[in-house]
């Protein structure tokens, strides 16, 4: 077992949290801090999630926290986890555990006092730290942090046997690679999940479009994607994915990087790059993923064929300034020289009326939704005018038609 400490930082004096983590008996080594949060504050990264370990079973856990008044809810009692509110911000509280059975998809654990034991289930080594909340004292029992310091990612013991505790662990483990591995990759962890490839069709597609959503929210997760395209990693699931849709990404992050724009990148846009170019391909992946209906509609609308306008405010108007941007950063339309200042565009509002028609002298009826047509289409035309010269072209095209009228 190796031993460091874990830098001071603001979030680990957030109101609260040291009496909790006295309560528990920090003091005593009865809980400590695990995971996530001790990794990134280890790399000096910011740190939103607080997860806590204890030997204490969670009803102890409950018992302790509501006769101190603090806030507790039973979020995952079933499997150990109950959940502290400080300050209105959730700190989880998991008692140790071991594996007694696993499916691949879920596991059956019973509660243990030994913390290398707890330490053995977890995925990968990097995520196998945990730190005394009060002196910031590190334990790590698998090589957890040398492989931070060598940005390895490892998976505890044998990659075989951990992908086949949990499938998700594959992505996982790309997931993990992309944003704190550097390349060679760990030989045994990917042949090991080149291997097991198939076993992800066992899993819900509600868990892997979460797993991949949180890959293409990463700075640059290309290099990892190409990774898993070589490797066949989405052929049994997402067999749309190959090789050419990780170069469109490519193409994608590159326009993302000279755009500039104040939105952040979009994971879901990412997702439609990876996706052949066809609307209806993309409309079934995104069912398929079963993504909320904003995340499909979002895809829809980005490979859909762009109108046959190379105006970049012409297709802002006419497309909504989202899937404008979304259409030029995919290459499906011309980009715009400025799509920072696209983006800061307020869509003009077009100024003429049916009534402003009817009063120019042409009678209510159908003709009036064809002339607005007429009218807006050269207003757009001739770059969205304003009100005067809107009005002016309705005048034009109202005397146009009543003239024909008269010589028919």
């Amino acid at each position: 077992m190796t031993m460091a400490n874990l830098p001071d930082a603001p979030w680990r004096h957030r109101p609260g949290l040291e009496a909790l983590c006295r309560l528990l008996g920090a003091e005593e080594s009865a809980v400590r801090l695990v995971g996530g949060a001790v990794r990134d504050g280890l790399l000096g990264l910011d740190v939103n999630d607080i997860d806590l370990a204890t030997r204490w079973a969670p009803q102890e856990v409950m018992d302790k926290l509501s006769a101190a008044r603090i806030k507790v809810v039973p979020t995952g009692i079933a499997h150990g986890t109950v959940t502290a509110v400080l300050d209105h911000r959730p700190v989880e509280i998991t008692t140790l555990r071991c594996d007694v059975s696993t499916d691949g998809r879920r596991a059956t654990i019973a509660y243990t006092d030994d913390w290398r034991e707890d330490a053995a289930r977890r995925d990968f080594t990097i995520n196998a730290l945990y730190a005394n909340p009060l002196s910031g004292e590190i334990h790590d029992y698998f090589g957890g942090l040398d492989d931070l310091a060598g940005k390895r990612v490892r998976f505890i013991g044998d990659p075989e046997q951990r992908i086949a505790e949990d499938h998700l662990r594959i992505l996982r483990y790309f997931r993990f690679l992309a944003r704190f591995g550097a390349f060679p990759p760990d030989t045994a962890a990917y042949e090991a999940c080149k291997s097991n490839a198939n076993s992800l069709m066992a899993l819900s597609r509600e868990r892997i479009a979460d797993e991949l959503v949180k890959l293409l929210a990463l700075p640059d997760p290309s290099p990892v994607l190409h990774l898993m395209a070589e490797g066949g990693i989405f052929a049994p699931v997402l067999p749309e994915i190959d090789t050419a849709g990780v170069q469109r990404l490519d193409a994608l992050l590159q326009r993302e990087r000279a755009a500039r724009l104040v939105r952040p990148p979009s994971p879901i846009l990412r997702l439609a790059a990876l996706l052949p170019p066809d609307q209806t391909t993309g409309e079934q992946v995104a069912a398929r993923l079963k993504l909320s209906n904003k995340a499909r509609k979002r895809i829809a609308a980005a490979l859909a064929p762009p109108p046959l306008h190379d105006h970049p405010r012409e297709l802002a108007y006419r497309l909504g300034t989202e899937t404008a941007l979304d259409q030029m950063l995919l290459g499906a339309a011309p980009m715009a020289e400025d799509m920072a200042a696209l983006e800061s565009w307020e869509l003009p509002e077009f100024p003429i009326g049916g009534r402003d028609i009817i009063a120019l002298g042409l009678p209510a009826g159908p003709n009036i939704a064809h002339l607005l047509k007429v009218v807006r289409e050269q207003w757009i035309a001739e770059g969205f005018t304003g009100p005067e010269r809107a009005h002016a072209i309705a005048e034009i095209q109202v005397a146009k038609l009543l003239r024909e009228r008269q010589n028919s």
